[in-house]
């Protein structure tokens, strides 16, 4: 049975815990700094297990030795944005945390893949891998996965159709660098550009991009919870099962799209040893031009953070 280690037991890591233990992936193993949240959460979701007649096993801890021997480590430990804080202040505390956190990974789960979900989540990857010392396959953060979920679900709103029946593709960073792709993204077989006019797409395409935003201006504290468990569950299950499934994730390229030595989100082939290959789309000229303004905006970002 693989061992399933998720750093940070919030609402993303618990929720998250909670998802990959039900679909019966591995042992999960759910650890917060935090004394006694991630214990209480997993002694809570082990409680479900009669009710939901599932025999799933799933530990908490306050110790990150305890992520030892993990096959697979999830890392959404961090802090939020807090009104008046920089973006800069949130990367440079995030990055303390993950620096803390990736250094006990490499010491006690040398061999793990690791998904990286902690925010600004391109930066963090690119950080993550420097400070592991990783192979780039190893290595990967979650994001454009959920940009196309919200994707696909505000094309299957507006145009009426079953969300199942779309499939949305977009690429870049995670956040207001995205890049949704109308031109490849399919609805029942036909490209969403031959399947509804400029403007509606226009408005998707905004839509999906300030999403995340939304929902946080709605929530009125916190940040969305279900759809990023839901995506991180995903890439686990990808993993544990070896499905060599095709899923977007945050990967450093190595001249693909004309990028190289920086992590940005691009569709990857997703298995057992984490990437397998990175697929490149037929970008249009405009695309590819904005791909391009975003690595290099994370990559004079990340460059920044000590090592």
């Amino acid at each position: 049975m693989k061992k399933i280690s998720i750093i940070g037991a919030g609402n993303v890591g618990a929720t998250s815990a909670l998802r990959i233990a039900q679909e019966g992936l591995g042992k999960v193993m759910l650890v917060d700094v935090v004394k006694g949240l991630a214990k209480g959460k997993a002694f809570d979701l082990r409680d479900a297990r009669n009710l939901l007649g599932i025999d799933y096993d799933i530990d908490g801890s306050d110790d990150l030795n305890d992520v030892r021997d993990s096959d697979i480590v999830v890392v959404t430990a961090g802090l939020a944005r807090k009104p008046g804080m920089t973006r800069e202040e949130l990367i440079l505390k995030n990055a303390a945390i993950l620096k803390s956190v990736c250094l006990k990974i490499k010491e006690s789960a040398p061999q793990a893949v690791l998904i990286i979900v902690t925010n600004p989540l391109d930066i963090m990857t690119n950080y993550a891998l420097k400070i592991t010392g990783f192979k780039p396959d190893k290595v990967f953060g979650m994001g454009i996965s959920l940009d196309a979920a919200r994707f696909a679900n505000i094309i299957a709103e507006e145009l009426k159709v079953n969300v199942c029946d779309v499939n949305a593709l977009v690429i870049g960073s995670h956040g207001e660098g995205m890049l949704p792709l109308p031109g490849l993204s399919g609805v029942k077989g036909a490209f969403l550009d031959k399947a509804a006019d400029k403007n509606k797409i226009s408005q998707m395409v905004e839509r999906t991009v300030s999403r995340g935003a939304e929902i946080v201006g709605l929530l009125g504290s916190g940040s969305a919870y279900y759809a990023p468990s839901a995506a991180i569950s995903a890439l686990v299950k990808a993993v544990a099962l070896d499905e060599s499934r095709q899923i977007g994730v945050c990967a450093r390229l190595n001249g693909e799209y004309g990028i190289k030595d920086v992590c940005i989100g691009v569709p990857c082939i997703i298995g057992k040893e984490g990437i397998s290959s990175i697929k490149e789309l037929k970008l249009t000229q405009e695309e590819s031009a904005v791909l391009k303004k975003s690595a290099e905006t994370i990559r004079e970002l990340a460059s920044k953070l000590p090592l």
